[in-house]
This record gives C-alpha cells, structure tokens and sequence, in this order.
C-alpha cells in the first residue's frame, strides 16, 4: 500500500470493505463498464455513499459527491481508481477536485488505458493525497471481468458444466436434465443473469434444444453465441423464443465459409445475426470469434457446453474460471465427458486450477477456481492436432 506507516490502515480498511460491498449492487448491470464503490468520510463519519448502478450512468464518486452535498477536506474510499477522460460522462478527477477533498484512497488501479495511472497523478499533482493499494486483491477479483477485457483484449469466460460421480455429462442416450438439484440450477440462473453472453456449440443445440435464457424473474437474459460451422441450427429451434421477461432473443451464430449460403439467409431471416469466420483446423476461428464478441462490447462469457467447444476455448488458452458441479449420481457405460477434443498428451501438461473453491448446494458439490495454463499448452495442444 502506498502511504506512510502511521496510515489507520484498520480504518481505511473498514471503509473500503463498505465501498467493495456497495460496488456489488451493480453486478450485471455495468458491463461494458467497471464495478465501483464509493464512501466519502469526514471525521470518521460517512457522509456520502454511491455506487455505479448502470452503464453511461453517473460513476461512483459522482453518485456518492452528490449524497455528501459537502466534501470539502473528507476522505474518499473508492474501489477503482477515478477515471481522469471523457467518455460517456465527464471526468471524475475533476469532480473530486472541485469538491476539495483531501485524500483519496484507492483499492485497485484501473487498466484501462485511457486512465491506468492518470487519475491518481491529476489528483496528485492537484494537491490531493492518494493512498492505493488498500484491499487490492479483492477489488481486482471483484472487476476480473473488466480487467480481463483491457489487459487480454477479449471477453472473461466462465466455464460450466454439470457431472455425475463417475463424470458423466449426459445418459449413453444423450439426455443430460437434470444432473444436479433445481438450487445448483437455479445459481446457474444468477449467473446467466449476470453475464452478457452464453455460447454454446451446435451438437448442444441439435441434442438438448436449450432456450438459453435467464429464468430468473428480475433476471437480465444474455446474448447467445452459438458456434455452428455449417449452419445446422434448426430454424424452429428454441433459442429464438423471447425470454420469460418477454424480451426478444438476440442470437449470434458464427458460422465458416463451408456454411451453405442458404442456410445462412434463412437463419438471417430467423433473425439471428450470422458471422462468417474463415475456418481453424475444421472449426470456426476461435480467436477470431472472441475478437469480434468483443469489438460488439460483451464483456462476459458463460461457456455451458459441450466437450469439444470446451476443449477448443481451453486450447485457445481462452477460459479464465471454472465452474463444476458434481451431482450424487452415477451413469456408467461411455457417456460423454466434460471435455472431449485431443486433451493434453502428458500429464505435465494439464491445465491447473488455482484459488479453489467447494462448496455444497443442497446435496450437489459446486467446484471452481481460477484456470492456470502451463507455458506450453498451446504448442502441445498444437503438435497434438498435426499428427
């Protein structure tokens, strides 16, 4: 942490869990922007409080100024550093000045380029003092999203999926509902809701024809992505149906050059919008999808299934967390797996999960954690696909 030794860093802990808290309330409904808290003190009182609540809305510090009314020489608690540029509202450096604060302590830096680093040298060099580094790991976790989408330019991917004890996805007849209890589903539903995009493959579709929308009666459903090279999403499929809020389907198919140019007209005229990607060792260009995705300003993904999409976002090195639920049940015989695809040749290889997590929901075990790639997955996964 930046600042001196005689810093009440207990305090300025105390304040900062409450900006973290108050940063939550915006979950699922700032994407493309950051989360952000916001808590103004003065004489160790509150006296002001905000959070970003929705995107091309005011910021944090805007919200909580305006609840203070008066923050001359108060202190502000803020999760993410204060943007310093114009975007879709004025600077909120600015704002901070004008106001006379004196001291700003920041949780976490902001990786966007447009401030990294500009915000905390304006507030500086206008005379105010700046303390960082105050719950910096949990208010990066917190934004692993955004900060996904600035430093690896691509969308945070979520993988998903649901087993039995044996590690069975599905029956040897192909049915797969419900391997787990309708409380581990209904977390999926907060999920969904949370999420700006769900992406599946085409055998999901053509096995399970899965609506892909968010249940939840408050929820927000997400954009579904759906990687079919040659189009043989059926036109009649449920994914086109309005989610239960009434709202309409926004479906997004990529497709490669093999795809018959009927095939894509009809599902343009379905109402789905085709993207035509050139092709990557039989399949849509992965990258080149990701790219796209996120010039469109989806920052989130929730990738539900199957194997061998699974498989070819892993090899990409493109999932970031993983989420898997283990039902109490047991299938036999040669279902399908979580992952199929050519999987990693040695041992040393497989891809690790780091920060792990368990936890049990009303008799099924949820396990996740953050996906670490070995250095040399790429190349192995590539060698692999060659022979």
């Amino acid at each position: 942490m930046n600042g001196s030794a005689q810093e009440p860093l207990a305090e300025h802990e105390r304040y900062m869990a409450r900006a973290l808290e108050l940063a939550e309330r915006g979950r699922g409904s700032t994407t493309p922007n950051p989360l952000a808290g916001c808590v103004i003190v003065r004489d160790n009182e509150i006296i002001g409080e905000g959070w970003h609540q929705r995107a091309g809305e005011a910021h944090a510090e805007i919200n909580a100024l305006k609840a203070a009314k008066n923050a001359k020489d108060a202190t502000v608690y803020v999760t993410l550093e204060p943007c310093s540029h114009h975007g879709r509202t004025p600077p909120c450096t600015d704002a901070l000045i004008a106001a006379g604060v004196r001291r700003v302590v920041i949780a976490s830096g902001d990786p966007n380029p447009r401030v990294n680093g500009q915000g905390i040298k304006k507030l500086s060099e206008a005379g105010i003092r700046v303390i960082s580094g105050v719950f910096q790991e949990e208010a990066q976790r917190q934004n692993e999203v955004f900060r996904t989408v600035h430093l690896k330019q691509r969308p945070f991917v979520l993988y998903k999926s649901a087993m039995t004890l044996d590690g069975k996805i599905a029956t040897r007849s192909g049915q797969s509902r419900w391997i787990t209890g309708c409380q581990a589903r209904e977390l999926v539903q907060l999920w969904r809701s949370e999420m700006d995009a769900i992406a599946v493959g085409i055998n999901t579709v053509l096995l399970d024809d899965p609506l892909l929308t968010c249940r939840l009666e408050q929820g927000k459903s997400p954009v579904k992505v759906i990687f079919d090279s040659v189009a043989r999403t059926p036109l009649n499929a449920r994914l086109f149906e309005d989610d239960p809020q009434g709202n309409a389907a926004k479906v997004i198919i990529f497709v490669t050059e093999k795809a018959a140019t009927s095939r894509v007209e009809a599902l343009r005229e379905r109402g789905a919008e085709l993207i035509v990607l050139p092709e990557q060792r039989g399949r849509t260009n992965l990258t080149k999808a990701l790219d796209y995705l996120h010039q469109q300003e989806i920052s989130s993904i929730l990738l539900e299934g199957g194997g061998n999409l699974a498989w070819s976002f892993f090899a990409a090195q493109a999932v970031d967390k993983v989420a898997i639920f283990i039902g109490p049940k047991l299938l036999g015989g040669t279902g399908a797996s979580p992952l199929a695809g050519l999987g990693v040749a040695e041992m040393k290889d497989a891809i690790l999960l780091t920060e792990l997590h368990t936890e049990f929901i009303a008799g099924d075990l949820l396990i996740s954690g953050r996906v670490n790639y070995p250095q040399n997955t790429k190349e192995s996964t590539k060698k692999e696909e060659v022979r």
